[in-house]
């Protein structure tokens, strides 16, 4: 077992705050029922306003007629579902709810799950939107439009990458909402949140757009708009609609402690939504593009050790043989700048524009490796299984005036190791065994467990190698690249400046 110059090893915590993004704002309740029917499928029948929104308009002493105009496309959602084990009917949310809708009677036969949501109508045919979260196990679906009528709906689609799905019922001359250009939407914009919380009746709530390209997870499409419009469990597939009563977002998810409002919700932007709903018809399914690479976040210290002069991009941490990406010659450590003639601000938006160009299309990718700009022609594939790409997001925060490697010890990865740690049989290098708590690196996130493949580009192939590696510190960075429970990405530890 060796030390790193005293100690050195690596590792990336997870800081919740106590707080979480809850992606099902559904009500849940208890009883039995029973299964739905079939409904062909059409093309969507969309209106779609894509101007901007008149910034410089007197805020409206009264919203009543544009909630007027959109009251009528949002709808009720009432799910039934089987539940894997006996229902708790002790809970105490059973005797909120039933202050509501009454006593849930007991019934011979399966239990099921009764969940209530929101949702919008797309298309006068009968194409409503939804999330995901909300129907995904539905074994019945029925919608209860604002003017009384209720339908059985079929589901047409779901997307569990961007929680979105779209269902249907057999009416005509349905009210739809217009759809706006989400991408015009800016943060200060006053906006209403549309839907059924707590399943009280349907609900209007008035807020601004807080910040957009929010991320909860690293490992799902999203790219919420986030509002302080006041949203709770029964929201959940509601509308988001601006001062012209056009569709920017779904409502999907709540930032609560509690499950209830905290002034941060979360909705699917309306121009995502849109090419998920033309997939989900066109195809069944979405047909995202895949790059083939693992990608993060830079930090000042990461932008530094790459030569790049600010944290906008993606910095590449693997390429996956035989991936697009490898085909069309891009590397690890170059980052990514610019998709398709678009700039890339972060790794989270890069994968949402790879995902959405889709496979078989030909894009050029602009990149800086060692400090030089480069283009790359990239032929997308498609998503192994339909599933989310290798493509994975981290954000790894280090500190300052502290050691690099300083307090990580390493050992040589075997066999024993491999099995042990479930360390797949092609990575190589210096297992880390400890990490001081008090040491950068720990801050910076390594962990024991880790495995160090790279130390300032040079290959880690056992841990004398990575002793000698760290035994003179260039500059005022070491660029560490790791393997982790969460994929290959790369650490920026500073360097020690003294030693006591």
């Amino acid at each position: 077992m060796k030390k790193l110059a005293s100690k050195r090893i690596i590792h990336c915590p997870l800081l919740l705050g106590g707080a979480a993004f809850i992606a099902g704002t559904s009500l849940a309740l208890s009883s039995t029922a029973s299964a739905g029917n079939q409904s062909k499928n059409s093309a969507l029948n969309l209106k779609i306003d894509e101007s901007p929104l008149n910034s410089d308009q007197d805020l409206k002493s009264s919203f009543a007629p544009i909630v007027q105009k959109i009251a009528p496309s949002v709808v009720k959602i009432f799910v039934s579902s089987s539940l894997a084990e006996p229902a708790q009917l002790s809970d105490p949310d059973f005797d909120y709810f039933g202050r509501f809708f009454g006593d849930i009677p007991g019934q011979s036969g399966p239990l099921l799950e009764h969940t209530l949501g929101s949702g919008v109508i797309v298309s006068p045919d009968g194409y409503i939107l939804t999330n995901n979260h909300l129907v995904k196990d539905a074994k019945e679906i029925q919608v209860a439009l604002n003017d009384g009528r209720t339908f059985t709906a079929k589901v047409i689609g779901t997307d569990p990458q961007t929680d979105i799905a779209l269902i249907r019922v057999q009416a005509d001359n349905l009210p739809t909402l217009t759809w706006a250009d989400s991408d015009k939407v800016d943060v200060g914009d006053v906006v209403l949140a549309v839907g059924n919380p707590f399943g009280i009746g349907q609900t209007v709530t008035l807020g601004i757009v807080s910040a957009k390209n929010r991320v909860a997870s690293k490992d799902v499409n999203e790219d919420f708009i986030q509002t302080d419009a006041a949203t709770n469990p029964g929201n959940s597939g509601g509308a988001l609609v601006d001062t012209d009563g056009r569709l920017i977002g779904i409502n999907t998810a709540i930032l609560s402690r509690s499950g209830g409002n905290r002034g941060i919700g979360a909705a699917i932007p309306s121009n995502l939504c849109r090419w998920v709903m033309e997939s989900l018809v066109k195809f069944g399914h979405v047909n995202r593009g895949f790059l083939g690479v693992e990608i993060q976040d830079l930090t000042p210290g990461l932008a530094q050790a790459f030569k790049i002069n600010n944290t906008q991009g993606a910095l590449v941490s693997e390429v996956t043989p035989g991936s697009a990406a490898a085909a069309a010659g891009l590397q690890s450590g170059d980052v990514v700048i610019r998709f398709n003639g678009q700039s890339v601000q972060d790794a989270s938006q890069l994968r949402l524009q790879v995902a959405e160009t889709g496979p078989g299309v030909t894009v050029p990718v602009g990149a800086v490796r060692n400090g030089e700009n480069r283009t790359f022609s990239v032929t997308l594939q498609e998503q192994p299984n339909n599933e989310m790409s290798s493509e994975k997001s981290q954000t790894n925060q280090n500190s300052s005036n502290t050691d690099a490697l300083h307090g990580v010890t390493v050992s040589d990865l075997d066999h024993q190791a491999h099995v042990e740690l479930n360390i797949p049989a092609g990575v190589h290098g210096a297992l880390v065994t400890e990490v001081d708590p008090a040491s950068p690196a720990y801050k910076a996130g390594i962990r024991a467990g880790d495995v160090i493949l790279e130390i300032n580009r040079e290959p880690i192939a056992n841990a004398q190698k990575a002793v000698d590696d760290t035994a003179k510190p260039m500059g005022n960075e070491t660029l560490v690249k790791i393997w982790g429970q969460k994929g290959i990405h790369y650490i920026s530890v500073p360097n020690r400046i003294s030693v006591s």
